[in-house]
């Protein structure tokens, strides 16, 4: 049978596909963990992983096999520094699992990596000792029952399942209305969901020792740092960016615009440290707004300082590890970068004359070129391993990088213009970049849409949604998934219904 029209047009289109495909491959962007259903994946990147080698060097054909998968981003040093990098960068130069989970492995089982038993035992008893000091202050609550683990993986439960269904409040779930949903609703009754919600807390009490604002969600964060670096070692190629956040979008389409300009805006900010292979969160980082000091208000007046001290952060656990940070304008700058290239930490980033720290940059890289130019065109400054780039595409774009050696050319491919000739720099930001793109396109509506007033409980539920996504990589990834083969939002309802006891949860492991 003919194909439809476009003949030539159609053919050129598929073979820069084709080519597109190649470079991404090359490029290390890897690992199907996007696709909406387990059949139907055809438009994601899935590409088998394969090493990329750095122009300066050539690995020993004897290390293939034992490296296979693990992904290698090139970089300018030579052959010398490469060998005692790879040493000490085990963790920086794959991206898997670090437990091997069985066939039967549950949603409930990939969650709970992250949040075990003994968290939510925690929970339990600093929710019922909240609800005695409460009492004491404020008189007796005759309708209150302490907390039972049971019941406190319900209340999850139900919240949870608000980033499946995206209903305007949970409470919907008991209503008569378009939201309700009577299969869980039998499961606990609204009165009692609603206590416990009153009393929910993490630590119930502020220590003398406490100075720090976040004292009710630190430990919380800390666990789950512990299990995001206990079960997954990342790729040598991570981001740094501000994850994005869906609000909630039946609030955003119902309400009028001074019910809009009335909605409090989020207290914090919230970083994240991300592979950019999987789309695995690697290390989550909380800036509060509001208070005094290098945290709060008079940080935020010098945005570069701020920025600076988020990265560092993000990246306190990555010293030694040979990891190549990508980065956007609000970070990027040269001292940072050079910072970082001491602690053995490579960096690529956009640069912005208006947002970024230029400070020790050459003031006439920033400056745009009186003459025409076409695209592709781009000149380059070096200082040390140091390059600043400036590329021409339908307008000037800088990059500034010490993992990636200038000479080194690469290609932008446009469906409609072709190929952009360009450094490898440049094309190794932007598939980078894109892959996170399509994590914050695919998972920020999988956040959960409750939105308490109180900050600590925002940031709490936050990281819930990040936790629950690291999960379903991670399922993704695993033997598990070749049997059930779930979707996101499927693998979210699966987990929704272990957690209130309608499923089997029996350990598979």
């Amino acid at each position: 049978m003919a194909e439809g029209g476009g003949g030539p047009a159609r053919r050129k289109a598929l073979s820069l596909l084709e080519a597109a495909r190649s470079r991404y491959e090359s490029l290390q962007i890897s690992d199907d963990v996007f696709g909406e259903s387990g059949q139907d994946s055809s438009g994601n990147p899935s590409t088998a992983p394969r090493r990329l080698r750095s122009a300066a060097s050539s690995q020993d054909e004897e290390d293939d096999e034992e490296d296979e998968g693990r992904p290698r981003v090139p970089s300018p040093r030579g052959r010398a520094e490469e060998e005692e990098a790879e040493k000490g960068a085990g963790p920086g130069r794959c991206r898997r699992p670090t437990r091997k989970m069985p066939l039967s492995a549950s949603a409930m089982d990939f969650f709970q990596l992250f949040v075990p038993d003994n968290v939510l035992k925690n929970m339990v008893v600093q929710t019922n000792m909240y609800a005695k000091k409460y009492q004491e202050r404020f008189g007796s609550d005759d309708a209150w029952i302490d907390v039972t683990l049971t019941e406190m993986k319900a209340f999850l439960g139900y919240m949870i399942s608000t980033s499946i269904h995206h209903c305007e409040s949970v409470l919907s779930i008991w209503s008569s209305g378009f939201y309700s949903n009577k299969s869980i609703a039998l499961i606990m009754t609204q009165s009692r969901f609603e206590k416990i919600l009153k009393y929910f807390h993490i630590v119930a009490f502020r220590s003398s020792q406490t100075v720090h604002s976040l004292y009710k969600i630190q430990p919380f964060l800390d666990s789950l740092q512990n299990g995001f670096d206990s079960a997954f070692r990342p790729s040598q190629a991570q981001v740094l960016h501000e994850p994005l956040i869906d609000e909630d979008p039946v609030f955003i389409a119902t309400c009028t615009e001074r019910e809009l300009r009335k909605r409090k805006k989020r207290k914090f900010s919230l970083w994240v440290r991300q592979c950019s292979s999987t789309g695995f969160i690697c290390q989550i980082y909380v800036h509060l707004k509001e208070g005094s000091g290098a945290d709060g208000l008079d940080a935020l007046k010098n945005k570069p300082q701020l920025h600076s001290m988020v990265a560092k952060s993000l990246c306190q656990n990555a010293a030694g590890k040979n990891y190549i940070i990508f980065t956007g304008p609000s970070i990027t700058s040269l001292n940072l970068f050079e910072e970082f290239e001491k602690q053995g930490i490579y960096c690529c980033g956009l640069l912005s004359t208006r947002k970024s720290d230029c400070t020790g940059l050459p003031p006439s890289m920033l400056n745009n070129s009186e003459t025409p130019q076409s695209r592709g065109q781009y000149r380059i400054r070096m200082k040390g391993n140091m390059s600043l780039i400036c590329w021409y595409n339908k307008g000037h774009f800088r990059f500034l990088t010490n993992a990636y050696s200038p000479v080194q050319q690469g290609v932008i491919i446009k469906r409609k213009s072709g190929e952009i000739p360009c450094p490898l720099a440049v094309e190794a930001f932007a598939a980078h970049l894109s892959y996170i793109c399509k994590y914050d396109d695919k998972y920020s509506k999988y956040f959960i849409s409750h939105k308490p007033n109180k900050t600590w409980q925002q940031v709490f539920w936050f990281a819930i949604s990040i936790a629950i996504n690291n999960a379903y990589i991670l399922y993704k990834m695993s033997e598990a998934y070749h049997v059930t083969r779930y979707s996101r939002a499927q693998f979210g309802e699966r987990l929704v219904k272990e957690l209130l006891g309608l499923e089997d949860t029996s350990p598979s492991h």
